[in-house]
């Protein structure tokens, strides 16, 4: 009879909470002697998505950046709004890019094992047992990325709403880009009374990522986003002959639904599954960076990997804002321009990065400060 294999932590997932999490063990030496698989049914062979975030100082991912930009625009039906990052860069990385670093270092590892195939179930005893389609194993302890099904069949009962987009990275005949400044959102172009934008990152005078996005509580069919990227090259980047070199298309979770509870002593959520992507954005890189950086020093801390992974503050802000794109979804363009008008660039990144003071976060609801989030604020409450 085989044994069943053991490892010390088995991550569910090579995406980019999981890749990030494995490359924190590869990296850290009191993991040297640790066994860890990662269970994936996909290889992470094909630019699934784009990744962006903004830092000061050099990145740790600097190798495979794509693009950076220390200047941006937003654009509102009543403003243009020019933004110096200084002392931040935004920046950008495509995911294949990032698969492939990752890959490349952890399989230099004897210790981190690769494993292509697909979980069907993880339970949890004196071990964690992780069952998959091709076999059986054992951990001490499991990173789990897979979305619960009470997520799935219950978000409508909790502040919810879904950031889907689909992008063009677009090639052109001439040179038409400010390759030194991405647009941040452009809310000129609308599907009717909904928050709808165009993110626009220049990589060259000739290629940009043009995307359009919803923060909507539906979803829309794919025609919908083609006409709208269409539209707003042709009428407002003023591009007539171009040619699709790929596209991306995504759904984001933007919610207030507690997935931390799903985390135990041997089991934790972590990534999209784990509520990291930041409920009022969709942003997930750098809030991957801090949580995986927490679950390190609390396992070294002999303490749960999960514990005070969240601040409640920000989890609260959070959700107020939510509450007011879903009650009034139109007034998105209006809390952006708020947002970007009445706070520099570097507070709102200290706010969204949980960075911020209580002075800072105080100036920024004044900002806000409107019917709208007064009856949101005490919903939340």
């Amino acid at each position: 009879m085989n044994q069943i294999p053991h490892f010390d932590y088995i991550i569910i997932g090579n995406g980019l909470a999981g890749l990030q999490l494995a490359l924190k063990m590869n990296s850290d030496p009191f993991f040297k002697n640790k066994k860890v698989a990662l269970i994936d049914a996909s290889e992470k062979n094909t630019n699934d998505k784009t990744w962006s975030f903004w830092e000061t100082g050099i990145s740790q991912w600097n190798a495979i950046l794509s693009k950076s930009w220390n200047k941006a625009s937003i654009y509102t039906s009543k403003k243009n709004i020019d933004l110096n990052l200084s002392p931040y860069n935004y920046k950008t990385i495509k995911a294949l890019d990032f698969y492939n670093y990752s890959k490349n270092k952890l399989k230099q590892n004897k210790q981190i094992n690769f494993i292509l195939d697909k979980v069907i179930n993880v339970s949890e005893a004196e071990y964690v047992t992780v069952k998959t389609e091709g076999n059986t194993y054992y951990a001490t302890h499991v990173f789990d990325s897979r979305i619960s099904e009470e997520f799935l069949e219950n978000s409508q009962d909790y502040t919810s709403l879904i950031q889907h987009f689909k992008g063009y990275i677009i090639k052109t005949e001439n040179e038409v880009f400010d390759e030194t400044k991405l647009t941040m959102m452009d809310y000129r172009l609308k599907d009717g009374e909904q928050t709808t934008f165009t993110y626009v990152l220049p990589f060259s005078k000739t290629e940009a990522l043009v995307e359009f996005t919803y923060f909507t509580e539906n979803l829309v069919d794919e025609k919908t986003y083609d006409k709208y990227i269409k539209t707003y090259i042709k009428e407002f980047l003023k591009i007539d002959k171009y040619i699709i070199r790929e596209t991306e298309t995504g759904q984001i979770p933007m919610t207030n639904f507690p997935f931390e509870k799903f985390n135990t002593k041997h089991i934790t959520k972590i990534g999209t599954g784990g509520g990291w992507v930041k409920g009022s954005t969709g942003y997930s890189f750098k809030n991957t960076e801090k949580k995986v950086a927490k679950i390190i020093e609390n396992i070294k801390t002999q303490k749960t990997p999960s514990d005070n992974l969240f601040r409640k503050k920000y989890k609260f802000y959070d959700t107020v804002f939510l509450k007011v794109l879903k009650d009034e979804n139109q007034k998105g363009e209006w809390i952006f321009q708020q947002f970007y008008n009445k706070n520099s660039v570097q507070a709102m990144f200290k706010f969204l990065d949980e960075e911020s003071t209580f002075f800072e976060e105080l100036k920024i609801m004044k900002s806000l400060f409107s019917w709208s989030f007064i009856k949101a604020f005490f919903k939340t409450l």
